[in-house]
């Protein structure tokens, strides 16, 4: 009974300092006070509301502005782990009585210590600056109440997807984020917050991506070189193919004297590690750039060695084993790795004409099976046989031969 009387008596009091506060227009220690009221209930009674957090506005300077970050630990705000909820509480100071306001917010990742601090970047192109790339983010806050706007419980007023976001790094992080509350009269700030919060970002960063395509670029020289030494020789005219290749796409135009001069050597090593008859473990090299790289990167890469084999105009049985071999292990799927040795390497080239890597029929293949993909190969190079460059017509009567044979041994 006595703890009804309080309840009453307590709603009696915050029902008289809203309407003072109103009509008075009373300051932030008023406003301070009327959130101190509304908690005095639960204090009085023992009630504990279990969706508060922790770090109540009670805990905070409310006579400035206040953020924070939430990832959805509340049922009412399941948010999906994509999405960045930005809140604040506090007071806003204005100017003018009823100045409109705009939010905007900034991002810095802090990871190690706030002096070597690197931009969060903005992938959409709304949320990001023209001249960096950095993340920035605004939205209208519409109308503030007056000199004085007092947000006693924490506001939701920014939920950023994931999406929209680039770190630097993988991995843990520890982010700064930044709150200005600007006036859309004159662009005057009226508020400024920040906060750290920590973060597990599971995908790579752009310093991550960029120190990935350096290594990724490195290892493919090591398989070019691997491709070149397969068949026991390695031509000057492959070893140029794969130096240029390396010189344009390591060491690029901007580069220091001193770091071309550091490639050269590696180069160097690298071609005389491979002509002594010394390899290196070629799948594992492959399981890397799988991680590492893209599909379209895995690619060219996978490019550049079928070059490598293309240079000295002819492609011998132990290049096609390497070769097939590489297309497997950087995951290029076999319609992809045949359309690229058509272009790179017909089968005029081919010292050894092998059905099963020319047309990519095997001999696990049963008689329906191999028999739908030769009428497939059948139809592509027929069509071919009428074309107006001569070469792709000498290269479609070889393949229809190539056919004619695999036909023999698979279906009989």
């Amino acid at each position: 009974m006595g703890g009804v009387l309080i309840v009453i008596l307590i709603g009696a009091l915050l029902f008289a300092v809203l309407i003072l506060s109103n009509r008075l227009k009373l300051s932030a220690a008023i406003w301070r006070l009327k959130f101190l009221i509304l908690n005095i209930p639960s204090a009085f009674l023992g009630v504990v509301n279990s969706k508060a957090p922790t770090d109540t506005p009670a805990q905070f300077d409310m006579g400035v502005v206040n953020c924070r970050v939430r990832f959805g630990t509340d049922r009412e705000d399941a948010l999906c782990a994509g999405v960045f909820t930005v809140e604040i509480c506090g007071m806003i100071h204005s100017p003018g009585d009823r100045d409109e306001a705009t939010l905007k917010i900034a991002m810095l990742d802090i990871t190690g210590a706030a002096h070597n601090s690197k931009p969060v970047w903005g992938k959409a192109s709304q949320w990001r600056q023209k001249d960096s790339g950095a993340f920035c983010y605004s939205a209208d806050l519409g109308r503030l109440t007056g000199r004085d706007t007092m947000l006693q419980d924490w506001m939701s007023v920014a939920r950023l997807q994931g999406a929209w976001l680039m770190f630097p790094r993988r991995g843990r992080r520890d982010l700064l984020l930044q709150i200005s509350i600007v006036s859309r009269l004159d662009s005057q700030e009226l508020a400024r917050g920040e906060c750290v919060f920590t973060y597990d970002n599971k995908e790579f960063g752009y310093i991550d991506v960029e120190e990935n395509r350096q290594r990724s670029k490195t290892l493919a020289v090591a398989l070019a070189f691997t491709v070149s030494a397969s068949d026991g020789k390695m031509f000057n005219c492959e070893v140029d193919l794969i130096k240029d290749w390396a010189r344009n796409n390591i060491c690029l135009s901007g580069a220091s004297n001193r770091a071309r001069r550091k490639l050269e050597r590696a180069l160097n090593k690298t071609f005389a590690f491979f002509r002594e008859g010394r390899r290196l473990n070629t799948q594992e090299i492959c399981r890397e750039l799988v991680e590492i790289a893209s599909a379209a990167d895995l690619q060219d890469i996978m490019g550049l060695c079928l070059h490598v084999a293309q240079a000295k105009g002819s492609v011998f049985p132990e290049e096609l084993s390497i070769l097939s071999d590489l297309a497997g292990w950087l995951e290029v799927g076999p319609d992809v790795y045949r359309g690229m040795m058509e272009r790179t390497l017909p089968v005029n080239m081919h010292q050894v004409k092998d059905a099963e890597v020319v047309l990519g029929v095997t001999s696990d293949m049963n008689e329906d099976t191999a028999r739908r993909h030769l009428n497939r190969e059948y139809s592509k190079w027929n069509a071919r046989v009428t074309n107006c460059d001569p070469q792709i017509q000498a290269q479609a009567d070889e393949m229809l031969s190539l056919i004619a044979e695999a036909r023999r041994e698979h279906v009989g």
